[in-house]
């Protein structure tokens, strides 16, 4: 996939939401082992060019960062300032920040970060109620421009309503749980989620049922990504809501022309996929 960066690869759980870790059981099909960390060879890929010359990620892309570990992991410390470097030099993309650990991020921002780079989308992952009230409070204290939250897996009913009336969230996802784990997601906490973030015309995806899902106390059995984003979809739970707008710049800090920024496409079994809302547009990789 172009648009994910995986600069290090390997975590530590931390939480509920790790125990059943896509990471993990992919690795471990492979005969590998998700515990150990390292870093990529594709430390600097968003300055990678194609052999016109051209960057391989294109101005206005998002590019989601550390989807095989964590970006403010501690054993990437050493790891993370040639990352910042990156990201400040490609100040035309939009680089998508998860976390489980929000608080170290204020002593691991650079110095010259000030209230944030406009080029950086940074959520927090809320799995349940007790990460939501743990995590949501400093994610509000940090200086970041765009923020966002995730509630994935989604494996108890989270409320987040008082900590979206700060207007400071832009969207938030969620999604049941698949790969090893089989933890059920519940269409009520979707609902309900859903209805949070729509009175207040914040963005909400519901990414993917997941391998168990309930609705109405009935228990099914879905598998396969592409059954889950597809019944996702179907549940007609995706909203669009006030648009987020990140002013990119060229590398003299000028504004990118609309004209010139990434537009997005789409392929045929991109129509009923749940994550169309919120994804970089088909790639043409073939995997779905």
């Amino acid at each position: 996939m172009h648009d994910i960066w995986n600069p290090w690869h390997g975590c530590v759980k931390c939480s509920e939401g790790c125990e059943n870790c896509y990471m993990y059981y992919l690795d471990g099909m492979r005969g590998g082992n998700g515990a150990e960390i390292r870093r990529t060879s594709n430390a600097v890929y968003p300055l990678s060019r194609d052999r016109k010359g051209q960057f391989r990620i294109q101005s206005g892309e998002m590019v989601s960062v550390c989807m095989t570990s964590d970006f403010f992991l501690e054993q990437a410390d050493a790891w993370r300032g040639e990352a910042w470097d990156v990201i400040r030099r490609r100040s035309d993309v939009v680089f998508y920040l998860l976390t489980k650990r929000p608080q170290r991020v204020a002593a691991c921002l650079p110095e010259d970060w000030g209230d944030g780079w406009e080029n950086v989308f940074f959520n927090v992952t809320c799995e349940n109620q007790k990460r939501a009230e743990e995590r949501m409070p400093i994610l509000l204290d940090l200086p970041f421009r765009h923020k966002g939250v995730s509630c994935t897996p989604l494996i108890g009913p989270v409320r987040l309503g008082k900590y979206l009336d700060s207007g400071q969230i832009g969207r938030v996802v969620c999604g049941g749980e698949n790969y090893g784990g089989r933890r059920p997601c519940d269409f009520d906490w979707v609902r309900a989620l859903r209805e949070e973030c729509v009175s207040r015309e914040i963005t909400f995806c519901f990414l993917e049922t997941g391998t168990v899902f309930i609705s109405d106390g009935k228990r099914y059995t879905l598998n396969g990504k592409r059954t889950q984003t597809v019944q996702a979809f179907r549940s007609g739970m995706n909203y669009e809501g006030r648009p987020m707008r990140f002013y990119l710049t060229d590398n003299w800090g000028l504004p990118i022309p609309e004209e010139d920024l990434y537009k997005k496409r789409y392929c045929k079994n991109c129509e009923e996929c749940a994550m169309k809302l919120v994804c970089n547009g088909c790639s043409g990789c073939g995997k779905c």
